[in-house]
């Protein structure tokens, strides 16, 4: 019979969780902008794609606070990428279209966003990635999903200069 080992003292899951975060969000800062995107404007165009969704719902989404989302929404417009319309079902509240333009846009940053995936991934066995990410979606849906309760939150760590 198999037993779980328990957590290693030495290995700080934090730290790898947030370095690891901050690298593959710099590498990919840095492969969208080729295509005058951020990851932040990517994601919130890629989910708007979806469906017909209100700024609060898309900013939920992409777990952007208010001040952020609408921010991020005026860049996308003044770029052409994205407009606020009426809703079809509800004329009282606007939801984020993206023009045929952010479509094209999207297309090739999701060409982007997967290379530089599959180039980080390449590192890892082809087990070992699908037990790593199985095991990262289950975290990030599940336990680590909800962020705790607390008095003073952790910043999210700003990018170094260069």
């Amino acid at each position: 019979m198999a037993t779980r080992a328990a957590p290693r003292a030495d290995v700080d899951l934090g730290f790898l969780l947030a370095q690891a975060s901050f690298v593959l969000s710099t590498e990919l800062t840095a492969a969208l902008a080729a295509i005058g995107l951020s990851p932040r404007s990517y994601c919130v165009l890629s989910k708007a794609l979806a469906a017909e969704k209100t700024q609060g719902v898309l900013a939920a989404e992409a777990a952007l606070d208010k001040t952020t989302m609408v921010v991020t929404v005026d860049e996308l417009e003044a770029a052409g990428l994205a407009e606020r319309r009426p809703s079809s079902t509800d004329r009282r509240v606007r939801i984020i279209a993206v023009t045929p333009e952010g479509e094209r846009v999207v297309q090739e940053g999701a060409a982007i966003v997967d290379r530089v995936h599959r180039d980080v991934l390449q590192d890892l066995t082809e087990d070992e990635r699908e037990g790593f990410l199985a095991g990262l979606v289950r975290l990030a849906g599940g336990r680590l999903s909800t962020p705790a309760m607390c008095e003073r939150p952790p910043r999210r760590r700003a990018p170094r200069a260069s």
